[in-house]
């Protein structure tokens, strides 16, 4: 049950009978009119702009034309306790407490479906995350991404979204042969005793290169490594398997799984950068042309050539893009442009791409190549994942790296564990540097997010342990009419707010949201729990070790929307702490 939608509904009725009584002009459309969650002064359940974005055409003032519209609003439901106006010509409304108990009661009789916008038109979603090169483990700066790549699947199939969730692996170009090369240089020095070239700056330098190179041996004795060229080909292949396995487990430790994996390398073999390429020349896209030195670049060091260009100037960039290299080999933004159409070609509604903040200036470029292809701006969604600072004892921290120069997953999650990790890095817009505190994140207290969510749903199984009964087992109502206190009606405002949520998070893609709202849940739920330390009357156990159905059912509600939403953010909610 949305109850913004619900009573949008209600306005609009009202609204289109007094238009039919020609006391009121309506515009084509009634888009503008919002039922929204009043600011916390205002002792009000629902706030509506009606009045103000009908003023104008119906030649009134917002205030005067939000008295009139109020009166007959309140006719037709018996439910509104009061309704008032306030400056500039919003109206409020607020609801008898009987509004709270059908509430309840619904939410428990449609508990499976409560938060789900039954109304939306579903679509096909497919979401590109991670898609680091095939080099070596994750690190933290890709954990962020992922997370917020795998939790916005999440939202959307809560929401009955199709969703397909796709790695883009980056298995061609000069970063997989000195990749393959410092793999090389691992076996010759575990086989023949010699030293790895660490002043070579195109190697990658991390230890785990040394469990690669060992994996690699063990399952392929019969491999002649002596001669780089003879086996180049096939060590690459054996090394990013290896890189491969690697990452899927690191992905697996953050409870991340994809549907696909898309080699780059075989989009190359396949001809399809040609193919693209054709294409964008047909329709005049492509061109040859000359490339001036980038911004801040040494122009002495610079050497203009013609090239081939993509025209993504004509759809906003800010500069047109090389398509290929001196050498005649394509650039990687080719391979892109090639993938991309790949995926368009599968026929997907919409395509997400979550990218690093080293590849924000990247959106413009293959924003402009989809629209090329597909002749559409809002075919492509790209999101930034910002950095993340790790801090300690209020400083920078810097963990043992021996995977390389980086802070890696594992070693994240071997400090703190999946679940605050999850969290914590959904805790905040993503577009946002992101704080993450590990002296906050294991602190017991309402400083935790993590913490006073997981002990909201703890606080209320120890209720149903008590009794006997299965948090998860579900409640029956038959005959219900119990009025809830102002406390406990709060919390179930901060409950209708759910859909909201959902409805948000889906459309604009921002799952920061739900940890947001179940914090805020939490909160409320612990101040009301807490009141029972006082007044007897308050608690949920009597001084007879009972409890009446109806707090009972009041508490299932709750716990059903915090489980709910720590399943989207994928983090568990224990039933003891």
């Amino acid at each position: 049950m949305n109850i913004f939608e619900k009573y949008l509904d209600n306005i609009k009725k009202t609204l289109l009978d007094l238009s039919k009584k020609r006391v009121l002009i309506l515009p084509d459309t009634l888009d503008g009119i919002t039922a929204e969650i009043p600011p916390s002064k205002f002792d009000s359940d629902i706030s509506t702009n009606v009045a103000m974005v009908l003023s104008k055409l119906n030649k009134k003032s917002p205030i005067d034309l939000a008295n009139v519209l109020s009166d007959e609003i309140k006719k037709k439901d018996e439910l509104i306790d009061e309704i008032s106006v306030v400056k500039p010509g919003f109206i409020n409304i607020k609801f008898k407490p009987i509004f709270w108990t059908n509430f309840i009661k619904e939410i428990i009789q449609n508990s499976k479906s409560f938060g789900i916008n039954t109304r939306e038109n579903k679509k096909n979603y497919l979401i590109e995350f991670v898609s680091a090169n095939p080099t070596g483990p994750l690190h933290v700066g890709h954990c962020r991404g992922a997370i917020l790549g795998d939790v916005i699947a999440n939202v959307l199939l809560f929401n009955k979204h199709k969703v397909t969730k796709e790695y883009y692996v980056n298995d061609y170009g000069n970063q997989i042969i000195n990749f393959t090369k410092s793999v090389y240089f691992r076996i010759r020095e575990i086989s023949y005793s010699e030293p790895f070239p660490n002043n070579d700056e195109n190697l990658y330098p991390g230890d785990y290169l040394i469990d690669f190179a060992k994996n690699i041996l063990e399952s392929n004795k019969d491999i002649d490594f002596k001669n780089f060229d003879n086996i180049s080909e096939k060590l690459t292949i054996l090394s990013i398997e290896e890189a491969l396995k690697l990452i899927k487990k690191n992905l697996d430790s953050l409870g991340i799984n994809h549907d696909n994996f898309v080699s780059e390398k075989k989009l190359v073999a396949n001809q399809e950068v040609e193919k693209v390429i054709n294409i964008l020349q047909k329709n005049k896209f492509v061109y040859k042309g000359k490339i001036k030195a980038p911004a801040g670049e040494d122009n002495n060091n610079w050497i203009e050539r013609e090239q081939l260009l993509f025209r993504s100037t004509d759809f906003g960039d800010d500069k047109d893009r090389a398509l290929q290299k001196s050498d005649g080999a394509w650039t990687y933004f080719a391979s892109d442009v090639a993938y991309h159409k790949n995926k368009l070609d599968r026929n997907f509604d919409y395509l997400i791409n979550i990218l690093g903040a080293d590849h924000a200036g990247y959106i413009k470029r293959i924003s402009s190549s989809v629209e090329a292809l597909s002749n559409s701006k809002d075919k492509i969604i790209c999101k930034v994942s910002q950095l993340v600072k790790l801090i300690k004892d209020k400083k920078p921290f810097k963990m043992s790296k021996r995977k390389g120069d980086y802070i890696t997953v594992d070693d994240l999650i071997n400090e703190v564990g999946k679940d605050a990790t999850r969290f914590i890095m959904l805790n905040r817009s993503s577009d946002a540097e992101l704080d993450f505190d590990f002296d906050n994140v294991i602190e017991k207290s309402k400083d935790n997010p993590l913490y006073y969510v997981q002990y909201c749903y703890a606080r209320i199984a120890s209720v149903f342990r008590h009794i006997d009964r299965d948090i998860k087992s579900d409640i029956k109502i038959d005959k219900y009419d119990f009025e809830y206190s102002k406390d406990e009606i709060d919390i179930l405002k901060k409950i209708s707010e759910w859909p909201k949520c959902i409805d948000v998070s889906s459309k604009k893609l921002e799952p920061h949201r739900i940890p947001t709202f179940l914090y805020e849940l939490a909160s409320l739920f612990h101040s009301y729990w807490n009141l029972g330390k006082d007044d007897t009357n308050k608690r949920f156990i009597n001084e007879q070790k009972k409890i009446n159905n109806d707090k009972l059912i009041f508490l299932k509600v709750i716990s059903n929307v915090i489980k709910s939403g720590m399943d989207i953010v994928g983090v568990s909610v224990p039933e003891k702490m």
